[in-house]
């Protein structure tokens, strides 16, 4: 009865969008966390996920209701991680081993939105361009794409995309993808599109930049029963999507397709192949997060987190994979 009762407050949670966070804003500069290493086995069967090697998996947590909440996610150069919260914070860590520190800042705000309440800023997708280190995030509830300069060091300019305004509020702007040629595209997780399919959004350019063409509709098609929460570009005409599921019968499941693009133009339909799914006996929470980086050797690796929703019975994990090198490329996207 624990387990369903646990199960049915995460299903009203989810639908609400509501997170217990109505606390301030935190900017703090040395939070402890620890990250305890979990074995492979914990992590679950190497079946399970397929092309995909799990090379590393951790517990991440702290006494402080300030850490969790990552909901979208990217890689510094020296290995260290920058996370956005759903409630629009940054949360900068390392998981170096033994004791560790995060620091945390509220993103830049308009300043006549400096006083809203934090469950508004739910900052759910992330995207930064590797070149100029720019930022850009798409806040679910406002609905909203802004950009950044480097380091968060400042607010450049929001938009509140009008193909966007019919997507659900607890359900939207989930995943945020640019291509290398300076085309954005985000996937809704509940926003309906054509044919049956999940609403995507097509820029020819920066979102936020006002000379950029409005954006053209395409679907997406998610294995069934799962909702997509994060999406990553690897190069010429693949896409990794994460999808994730949440039932009485199982709680949190994840499963990672790989979407070969068609050409990217309006009408397009983008399905996937399921790679790696994430359920007991291994484990399994609420996976929203993916991110890229390279290892010493110049490998290619894979990052997965989950949200914790800042709730007491979830976690934040993180999980480590080692890429195949041929899904890799400097081809651009259809």
């Amino acid at each position: 009865m624990q387990r369903i009762a646990l199960i049915l407050l995460i299903f009203v949670l989810l639908l609400s969008g509501g997170h217990p966070s109505g606390f301030p804003p935190a900017t703090i500069d040395r939070l402890p966390v620890t990250a305890r290493a979990l074995s492979l086995d914990e992590a679950g069967h190497a079946a399970a996920f397929g092309p995909l090697r799990v090379t590393g998996a951790w517990h991440l947590s702290s006494g402080s209701r300030f850490f969790g909440g990552i909901s979208s996610m990217f890689v510094e150069p020296d290995g260290s991680f920058v996370g956005l919260s759903d409630t629009g914070e940054r949360i900068a860590f390392r998981i170096d081993g033994g004791p560790g520190a995060a620091s945390i800042r509220p993103l830049p705000r308009i300043p006549s939105e400096q006083d809203w309440p934090n469950w508004r800023w739910d900052s759910e997708s992330m995207q930064r361009d590797p070149v100029s280190g720019r930022i850009w995030v798409g806040f679910e509830h406002l609905q909203r794409i802004c950009r950044y300069a480097p380091g968060f060091a400042a607010l450049e300019g929001c938009v509140t995309p009008p193909a966007m305004q019919d997507w659900p509020v607890t359900g939207s702007i989930a995943s945020l993808v640019r291509f290398g040629d300076g085309r954005f595209m985000a996937i809704s997780e509940r926003g309906p599109g054509p044919g049956g399919a999940l609403d995507v959004l097509l820029w020819q350019g920066d979102p936020v930049d006002p000379t950029t063409p409005p954006a053209v509709h395409l679907g997406y098609r998610p294995p069934t029963g799962y909702r997509p929460t994060d999406a990553l570009w690897v190069g010429g005409d693949r896409l990794l999507v994460l999808n994730r599921r949440a039932t009485v019968a199982d709680g949190f499941t994840a499963r990672l397709s790989l979407v070969r693009l068609p050409r990217l133009a309006a009408g397009a339909m983008l399905t996937g192949e399921v790679i790696a799914t994430f359920a007991p006996p291994g484990l399994s929470d609420n996976f929203e997060v993916l991110a890229f980086s390279r290892d010493a050797a110049g490998k290619p690796q894979l990052w997965v987190a989950s949200d914790d929703n800042h709730l007491f019975f979830q976690r934040t994990l993180l999980l480590r994979f080692a890429l195949p090198e041929a899904w890799l490329s400097e081809e651009p996207a259809p």
